[in-house]
């Protein structure tokens, strides 16, 4: 049985992962939300301004009424930064996938590694996920390393898994961890 306890603000030694506030959707969109280059690999398509996000964020604001939401926003130097959220779950089976991004301009310093980390601590062990997973598209092997450096081990590959945006198939890479053999990096 899962321990919900929702998205409680989590610590990193650069990092602080948060719920959402109303308000954050400007900081989103300039960060990452309306960049093409981060969401060219992403399940959702680039904003088209800044009123879109900002609704977006409300959603996700209002959504922290239950217990079972796990959505956080990754805050570096007082600045959104990116983002970390289970997208699904499965109480029967004690398993989440994770879904994650962060603004170009943090991409190759680490931070992601360090939010996922945190976020993988909490769900294992606080929450009681038996299993976390992963997954990114296999043009996105940025996604993929990160995921290892976190624990995550590949599983296989989801051969045209996936529309991209562009209208060409996926290859969908799968990463995923089990509470008893994952070890915190």
């Amino acid at each position: 049985m899962l321990n919900h306890q929702g998205s409680p603000v989590l610590f990193t030694q650069r990092l602080r992962l948060r719920p959402y506030r109303a308000g954050d959707g400007a900081q989103m969109f300039s960060a990452w939300a309306g960049d093409a280059q981060v969401t060219k690999y992403m399940g959702f398509s680039t904003h088209a301004d800044s009123n879109v996000t900002e609704r977006l964020a409300q959603l996700w604001v209002d959504g922290y009424e239950s217990p079972t939401v796990y959505r956080w926003g990754v805050e570096y130097q007082g600045e959104l930064a990116g983002d970390i959220s289970v997208v699904r779950w499965n109480e029967e089976d004690s398993w989440c996938e994770l879904g994650c991004c962060i603004a170009r301009k943090y991409w190759n310093q680490g931070l992601m590694t360090e939010a996922l980390t945190a976020a993988l601590e909490y769900l294992f062990h606080t929450v009681g996920f038996h299993r976390v997973q992963m997954r990114h598209d296999a043009l996105n092997p940025a996604s993929g390393r990160v995921m290892q450096k976190c624990g995550l081990q590949l599983e296989g590959t989801l051969r045209g898994f996936k529309r991209r945006q562009d209208g060409t198939w996926a290859d969908i890479r799968l990463y995923a961890a089990l509470a008893e053999s994952w070890q915190k990096p």
